[in-house]
């Protein structure tokens, strides 16, 4: 059987930043020769970022990825890496590309290459194109109708770009017919909790389908409100795991395989779906016999709790430093929300760069101060007080206001406080709301919601508890102080704008509400399927009444992290205008 040893690479892309991209494609397809690889591939749209969006639009953007590709195989030539086919996602338009209604301007197309001796090889479309979720790319993008299949060291490999895996029919009974040995996709599948049990299962049902080796590799890192978690997978004709990448790590997985050798002839003709055969010979004859090489990595998957909480670090992350910022600032209450975001704060970026504020009122309890100080003790984050109670005063003279007015004011001084500071320092101001809050309206705008980032926008509270109490124990296990004070753990959360104020004075039980949020935001459950499964109709009526209400503040609030199936962001996008009510 013919050898190949194949290199995949997760890497961290930056859209837009094509000579960056390029540089880190470069530097492993080098670590890659260096360890003996005989095919080196790259995830969907590395050299371009991924979502691109309305860039893809921009004609002048699309030409500047296509003049990087070329030059990224030119130095590839040149650095002596012409002889190693590598595989590489970009941002790419359609040979038809005039006008017509109904499809997108100019013919942008979701397409690799494959780079070897000095030039593209091949290359191709993606031609399942999503449109669900936060995927717009019939929007974007034109489809591609050809099967792709490069014969290396005597084995054909099929090539096929995420959605084409995701999706029935298509490129994977197409590789069957074409008798490859090897189904290769590079993918952009962004993170949600659980997605990698739905991958690998997807990974397995694909492989049996197409009858060979197929290899799912893909990206790493944050783009606004998504975060790529790896997770790459090699699994055999049958299924069986032959390799799988370390979560949320960028790096390179070498497999090496025995595969079917090719056909004498080259596959050819019109396969499943319509699609055309296009096949390049690179290398046809197999390799010497060689003495197999040491098995593929098996990562273990991160628990729930650690796989969430790492995804928020490293969305955090990508975007503070992918948007040019060296700090943070956050209000720091005293509260598990700012306790938990200073928190992830102080892991994505260091505690040197995480600047907060505690902004003490009349209604501020002593703990909330002192834990809030306790919090920065341990984690050693910069830490100031700039009380508000004289901005209140002052205010309150000039405006007499009682009430919900009242409350609201000290929220959107501390928030102009913030932005203030963020001006004068140039931190990123970090909004510390959680889903349950921002579901149900219980923020204040121009306060409270602030910032330019929300960590945990799409955490509901009962889970905001979970990833402090893990953390915690993350800590202790490894013989290092908690971060979070387990006052803040224990107390009742407040937004301290009155006197004993509670959240429950507002808001059901968090154990209660996060289930009716869950069912209704995330699952689209209208109320009565939520009141069939055993909660209080009056109550789910009164939480779906909050929850349709605030779509204008949702709307307001700056970007985050998306772990859940539908955050509220990009993939859940409902009229603010809208006299529809459940139940009517």
């Amino acid at each position: 059987m013919p050898h190949l040893r194949l290199a995949l690479n997760q890497i961290d892309s930056c859209v837009g930043d094509l000579a960056r991209n390029a540089e880190t494609i470069l530097h492993w397809t080098r670590h890659a020769a260096g360890q003996g690889a005989h095919l080196v591939a790259f995830p969907e749209m590395a050299l371009t970022g991924y979502p691109v969006e309305d860039l893809a639009l921009r004609p002048s953007f699309v030409e500047a990825s296509r003049a990087a590709l070329r030059t990224l195989a030119g130095r590839l030539a040149e650095e002596g890496l012409g002889g190693l086919p590598v595989i590489v996602g970009y941002l790419d338009r359609g040979a038809q590309a005039t006008p017509q209604y109904g499809r997108p301007a100019g013919a942008p197309q979701n397409a690799a290459a494959v780079l070897y001796g000095g030039g593209v090889a091949l290359s191709f479309a993606k031609h399942h194109l999503p449109n669900y979720g936060v995927f717009d790319e019939f929007r974007y993008f034109v489809p591609g109708d050809t099967l792709p299949v490069v014969r290396v060291h005597g084995v054909d490999v099929a090539l096929a770009i995420c959605e084409d895996l995701w999706q029935d029919g298509g490129r994977v009974p197409a590789a069957r017919s074409a008798g490859a040995g090897l189904l290769l996709s590079v993918n952009a599948s962004p993170y949600e909790r659980d997605k990698d049990d739905t991958r690998l299962e997807l990974v397995r049902r694909r492989a049996r389908e197409a009858g060979c080796t197929t290899a799912y590799l893909a990206m790493i890192g944050g783009q606004d409100e998504l975060v790529f978690d790896g997770d790459s997978i090699v699994v055999d004709k049958e299924g069986g795991v032959i390799a799988r990448a370390p979560q949320f790590a960028e790096g390179c997985v070498l497999v090496d395989l025995d595969l079917p050798a090719a056909a004498p002839a080259p596959p050819s003709g019109i396969l499943d779906d319509g699609l055309r055969v296009t096949h390049v010979t690179l290398s046809p004859d197999p390799l010497p016999s060689s003495p197999p090489g040491p098995p593929g990595d098996r990562a273990e998957r991160l628990p729930d709790l650690e796989e969430i909480y790492t995804a928020l670090v490293v969305g955090l992350r990508g975007y503070v430093t992918k948007n040019g910022f060296r700090s943070v600032v956050l209000g720091l209450s005293g509260g598990i929300d700012s306790a938990l975001v200073a928190t992830l704060a102080c892991d994505a970026l260091g505690p040197g760069q995480v600047h907060a504020v505690a902004m003490p009122s009349r209604y501020s309890s002593e703990h909330s101060l002192t834990d809030a100080a306790e919090l920065a003790r341990r984690t050693g984050l910069s830490f100031r007080t700039v009380p508000i109670g004289p901005m209140f005063d002052a205010y309150m003279a000039a405006l007499p206001l009682t009430g919900l007015a009242e409350e609201n004011l000290q929220s959107r001084l501390r928030g102009t406080t913030l932005m203030a500071i963020s001006n004068q320092e140039g931190h990123l101001v970090l909004a510390p709301g959680n889903k349950s809050e921002l579901a149900c309206g219980y923020s204040t705008l121009y306060g409270d919601s602030v910032g330019g980032y929300g960590p945990i926008k799409d955490v509901y509270k009962s889970v905001v508890y979970q990833l402090a109490r893990w953390r915690n124990q993350a800590a202790a296990d490894r013989g290092q102080t908690p971060p979070i004070p387990e006052h803040t753990l224990s107390k009742p959360p407040s937004a301290e704008l009155r006197p004993g104020q509670v959240d429950t004075d507002s808001l059901p039980d968090y154990a209660v509400l996060d289930r009716i949020l869950e069912l209704y935001v995330d699952r689209d459950h209208g109320r009565e399927e939520i009141v069939a499964q055993g909660f209080d109709d009056g109550l789910v009526t009164r939480v779906l009444r909050m929850v349709d209400h605030a779509e204008y503040k949702r709307r307001q609030y700056p970007p985050g992290a998306k772990i859940s199936a539908k955050g509220f962001g990009k993939d859940r996008r409902l009229p603010i205008t809208n006299h529809w009510r459940e139940g009517g």
